[in-house]
């Protein structure tokens, strides 16, 4: 199996990600809703460029310098759904707007004051999407406050109020977590109430982005949604699949491993450790509870248990493993996206079972 690449190595099917890709820009389509996918899934502007070929009007960075890796590569329409807090970090993003449509997102009177005072001194204005908590309690201006900031910050010289946006989750209101379904509807519905209550107050909100991989096609349905921003749904991974939000046969990116030791038959090493998969996902906790990092393709038998830096210990539910030293295994993460930052290229698995080395060019990008 892929015996001409080393391990550990992220194996990323093409075809996958193609029909992937068409599944949700047809839904998005057919809702009449536009489609920015948020690329800090996979961080490789050949996959943004191809979101774009399959109908994305954009797309959405976490950090500034991810869109400046997107810019270089010719992206020209790019959001940052993340408060640019900082001198440094202004001046780049004044330097970015001056090349291609920016949006940025803003949070804070602190945050959007530097912005302002930015665009003046250079002449130019910058535009922005207001951010609303609506129950992750992450970023965001609190809800009941929206509305006073967003009529603040329009009035603002430099700056063009033109969207809000928000990121809840899996968070409804009714039980703290669900398939996306009704944490996606109210999403949308608070969002659109915001934009509803601005526009009677004067402010021309044309933008209302919200929505993630499991919640945005039902944020998309909500009446006034003009833009949904999922990022997994390139790959998909075992969150999205405990979700139901796709198959296991919708997942396009997994881990090659090879076994390195088999000291006994109850389990075996794998050279794949937290330096190749993710662990911000705790086992056995609400609401996955997983029993492992990663599932092993093809073989429900086999667990991927215990973490170690360089070592990952696959066991057996039956009790043996049945592995030997040289055998390899695929496994696809419990989360995609910081996985795929642990490593500096890919392989594309395409037409004629050919791979293809692909450097992750926004990889490890912090600022």
């Amino acid at each position: 199996m892929f015996s001409d690449i080393d391990t550990p190595s992220l194996i990323v099917d093409i075809e996958k990600v193609k029909r992937n890709l068409k599944s949700m820009a047809d839904y998005t389509k057919a809702s009449q809703c536009n489609l920015r996918p948020h690329v800090k899934t996979h961080k490789i502007p050949e996959l943004a460029k191809l979101q774009l070929e399959y109908g994305a009007t954009g797309i959405t960075c976490a950090k500034l310098s991810e869109a400046e890796v997107m810019a270089d590569a010719g992206i020209s329409d790019i959001f940052i759904a993340y408060p640019v807090v900082g001198a440094k970090k202004i001046e780049r993003v004044v330097n970015l707007a001056s090349r291609i449509r920016l949006i940025v997102g803003v949070d804070s009177e602190e945050g959007a004051l530097a912005l302002s005072e930015a665009a003046q001194k250079e002449g130019i204005t910058l535009e922005v999407r207001m951010e609303i908590d609506i129950g992750l309690k992450r970023t965001g201006v609190p809800y009941e406050k929206a509305v006073s900031f967003g009529k603040w910050l329009n009035g603002l010289p430099g700056i063009s109020l033109t969207g809000i946006y928000a990121y809840r989750g899996l968070i409804s209101k009714n039980d703290g977590a669900d398939g996306g379904d009704l944490s996606g509807r109210q999403e949308g519905e608070e969002l659109y109430q915001v934009a509803k209550r601005l526009r009677d107050g004067g402010i021309d909100i044309r933008d209302v982005s919200g929505g993630s991989t499991p919640t945005g096609r039902y944020v998309a349905k909500v009446k006034g949604i003009t833009e949904i921003r999922p990022g997994t749904y390139i790959f998909n991974d075992m969150m999205q699949v405990k979700n139901k939000t796709v198959s296991i046969e919708d997942c396009a990116a997994s881990v090659l491993v090879t076994v390195v030791s088999t000291p006994c038959d109850e389990y075996a090493v794998i050279d794949g450790g937290s330096k190749a998969f993710s662990t911000d996902v705790p086992l056995k906790t609400a609401p996955y509870f997983f029993d492992g990092y990663g599932s092993i393709v093809g073989n429900d038998d086999l667990v991927f248990k215990t973490l170690y830096e360089e070592h990952g210990i696959v066991v057996s539910r039956s009790g043996k493993t049945g592995l030997k030293p040289g055998d390899r295994l695929l496994i696809i993460p419990n989360h995609i996206c910081p996985t795929v930052n642990l490593y500096n290229h890919v392989y594309f698995f395409e037409e004629h079972q050919k791979l293809r080395k692909v450097n992750v060019e926004a990889r490890g990008k912090l600022y």
